[in-house]
């Protein structure tokens, strides 16, 4: 388990099930043993990200770059842009779409997703 890690030196790589989207990811279960996955997460214009829900885990959304819509059920539509925090409580669908910007997202799942 790495304390430090700096963002440009970790791999980027496919999203486990979301096309078009890569990842860089920061602390997980899988690499780390952690009780929590971070991810650093890229979404090109043009992209989206399906209707979804995580069954076991808080989604927390942090914008840094970009411009996108974002909809979570029970909640409706809302813009996503640079300094946006969202809370997915689990067991709500969610979805990103009309991304007119690069994304760039930092995400955490608590529990872990992975």
């Amino acid at each position: 388990m790495d304390t430090i890690k700096r963002t440009w030196e970790l791999p980027e790589e496919p999203h486990p099930f979301l096309k078009q989207v890569t990842m860089r990811v920061l602390r997980s279960r899988r690499d780390d043993g952690a009780d929590v996955t971070c991810i650093l997460v890229r979404c090109p214009a043009g992209a989206e990200v399906e209707r979804h829900v995580h069954p076991g885990q808080d989604d927390l959304i942090y914008i840094v770059e970009g411009k996108a819509t974002m909809w979570i059920e029970g909640e409706g539509e809302f813009s996503l842009t640079p300094g946006t925090f969202v809370a997915v409580p689990r067991g709500k669908q969610h979805r990103t779409f009309n991304v007119e910007e690069d994304l760039l997202i930092y995400d955490t799942f608590s529990p872990p997703l992975f």
